[in-house]
């Protein structure tokens, strides 16, 4: 199967109501079928949170690196919640298909650094599964070479106008909605010139934007499961399609399958592999 064909087959089992509280069966479904294809090259570990009372999990795969020389991991993460009411395909099944194929590529060709996989849980509802583990992370001491998270990457438009920005960025980037945005902590400048460079190797427009101050300037930033490590001084960025500063369909019952381009999401997907395996 190619890799777009993949993609789709993922986005099939994972887009549907899924929100941990209101559409229980589907929010299960989903983190068994993330389970499932994710212990295909590895033991999936659970990370366990709590809130209100009832137990929820962030689900985690470790990949070994090519050699032995204890580098710090490369976290990947893509939420797999979804807002009640909506089947979120692009919001957030796009990140989950593009995390999974991320887990058979560098299982199957280890690169320098390990490399986490992580399916967050509860991100539409504050980012609280990956303000936990991120919390968890820094009480244990533990380092990271680079935290990605993978957030809303299949809506295009090519149509002029169709990208809005946050006051005063317009100035500076692209009016059409056909770019994917890489949007990291300063730390971060040389990993988002490599990887938007690699993206539009793949054939896929990228822009970049560096974030001071934790994103607290720029709010629209922050939202993804990307900011809890910011606030706690780690190097990390969200990959994005910008979400509603572009997608008519965001948190609407209309976030289907068929509004999204799959190329578009290919050639991320790609770009993405090539890039994270030369960090």
């Amino acid at each position: 199967m190619d890799l777009k064909e993949s993609l789709r087959s993922h986005l099939t089992q994972i887009v549907r109501e899924r929100d941990p509280y209101l559409a229980t069966g589907g929010h299960f479904y989903v983190k068994q079928y993330i389970c499932q294809q994710l212990e295909q090259w590895g033991t999936v570990e659970t990370h366990e949170f709590q809130v209100g009372g009832k137990t929820h999990q962030n689900l985690i795969l470790n990949l070994p690196a090519s050699s032995n020389d204890q580098k710090p991991p490369i976290l990947i993460g893509a939420h797999y919640d979804a807002v009640p009411g909506t089947p979120g395909a692009d919001d957030n099944a796009t990140g989950v298909a593009v995390l999974l194929e991320l887990a058979k590529v560098f299982a199957a060709s280890p690169i320098k650094h390990p490399v986490r996989l992580v399916a967050f849980d509860l991100e539409e509802y504050g980012m609280l599964g990956s303000q936990q583990y991120a919390a968890d992370l820094q009480q244990q001491g533990q380092r990271l070479r680079l935290m990605l998270s993978l957030e809303m990457l299949g809506y295009c438009n090519s149509t002029p106008g169709s990208q809005r920005y946050p006051a005063g960025l317009e100035r500076f980037y692209p009016n059409q909605g056909n770019f994917i945005a890489l949007i990291g902590n300063l730390r971060t400048i040389p990993d988002l010139i490599h990887l938007s460079r690699n993206i539009r190797k793949s054939g896929t427009p990228a822009e970049w934007l560096p974030v001071p101050n934790r994103g607290l300037i720029v709010r629209q930033t922050r939202l993804s499961d990307h900011s809890p490590f910011w606030d706690r001084g780690y190097r990390a960025m969200m990959v994005t399609d910008t979400a509603f500063m572009r997608n008519p369909h965001y948190h609407q019952a209309s976030d289907t399958i068929e509004s999204l381009d799959l190329d578009f999401l290919t050639g991320i997907c790609r770009g993405l592999a090539d890039g994270i395996r030369q960090l």
